[in-house]
């Protein structure tokens, strides 16, 4: 009697989960590959004779901020590639426009590659005071966070004449707490409001910020800017925020809009690429592909907004409405 074959193994279907997981492994190993790559070819720029002249640039005293970043601006410490995209961000019109002097505290939130730090540091070092938020380097490897902390903590480390004085300002990101041990004059958000509203952050950090700032103290947000009636959850994937609605959400926790401005517009960009903002330099997400048309276009078109803390009157609640921390009620 012939037997009976045995029935065919059906495949599993495949795990998009573990997919997904497998396939951001791969890019923060890269990642992280390339870090290190970049931070050696860092220390082997940084010269004896380069960092002299970093030590002599954080050591100088300055009139004024406009004194302060002309000489910053040409400074060979400059990471290769940052000088030539000065003209798209116009650092000494937006620092200028956020009320920055070389006296100033400034905060500045999630530094990314330092564009910005590297200004700031060597301008506000020898009369002023500069603090970066950070994720915690030492954290889980596996997670990205801990990957931008390192990517933070190797920057800074990289010229102690330049950053030594910069205060690391250890975060995590489910439940902001600053901890600082005074309040700043200043807080900059530069490109990085987006991520706020992608992980639902929004109240939580301008709660934290509220409470950082000295009374009457500036928060400074310069925002990829989305269009008008775009749906701020769905133009978050993108990098864009209508600008309306960020209006709406600073002063809903406790500041008020004391001024606009256009020095960061780019009328070029259409806010509808395939790979949202990161279709733009300087990501070029893809790459050769449209490469050309995307340079063309420049980067992103940008909010650029100051916001003034409001103080509560004497014997009224400080806390800004609707930036309770998990935990908490109203």
């Amino acid at each position: 009697m012939a037997s009976t074959p045995p029935a065919p193994i059906q495949a599993l279907p495949p795990d998009p989960e573990a997919a997904k997981k497998a396939e951001d492994a791969k890019k923060l190993a890269e990642d992280r590959s390339k870090l290190a790559s970049d931070v050696a070819a860092e220390r082997a720029r940084f010269t004896p004779e380069l960092k002299d002249q970093a030590s002599t640039l954080a050591q100088r005293k300055y009139p004024h901020l406009r004194a302060a970043v002309a000489a910053v601006l040409k400074s060979p410490h400059r990471e290769p590639g940052n000088p030539e995209r000065d003209a798209a961000r116009h650092p000494l019109q937006t620092l200028e426009f956020f009320g920055v002097k070389p006296t100033t505290t400034v905060l500045e939130y999630g530094p990314g590659e330092g564009w910005f730090t590297e200004i700031l540091a060597p301008v506000l070092a020898a009369q002023g005071k500069l603090l970066v938020t950070s994720a915690d380097p030492n954290g889980p490897k596996d997670q990205r966070a801990t990957f931008y902390g390192e990517r933070t903590r190797a920057f800074l480390d990289k010229s102690p004449e330049l950053y030594g004085k910069v205060e690391t300002v250890i975060f995590d990101d489910a439940n902001p707490d600053l901890k600082l041990q005074a309040p700043v004059d200043l807080v900059l958000v530069m490109r990085g409001m987006h991520g706020w509203v992608r992980n639902n952050r929004v109240p939580l950090w301008l709660a934290e910020i509220h409470e950082a700032l000295k009374p009457n103290g500036i928060l400074g947000i310069e925002q990829h800017r989305g269009k008008p009636d775009s749906d701020p959850a769905e133009a978050t994937k993108t990098g864009y925020l209508p600008e309306a609605w960020v209006i709406q959400q600073v002063e809903a926790a406790g500041f008020k809009l004391a001024a606009k401005s256009e020095i960061n517009a780019n009328p070029k960009d259409t806010k509808d690429h395939p790979e949202g903002v990161w279709a733009l330099p300087p990501t070029l997400r893809l790459k050769d592909q449209d490469r050309q048309k995307y340079m063309a276009i420049g980067e992103s078109d940008r909010m650029t907004l100051k916001f003034v803390k409001r103080v509560a009157p004497a014997g009224a609640k400080s806390a800004p409405a609707g930036a309770e921390k998990p935990g908490e009620s109203s």
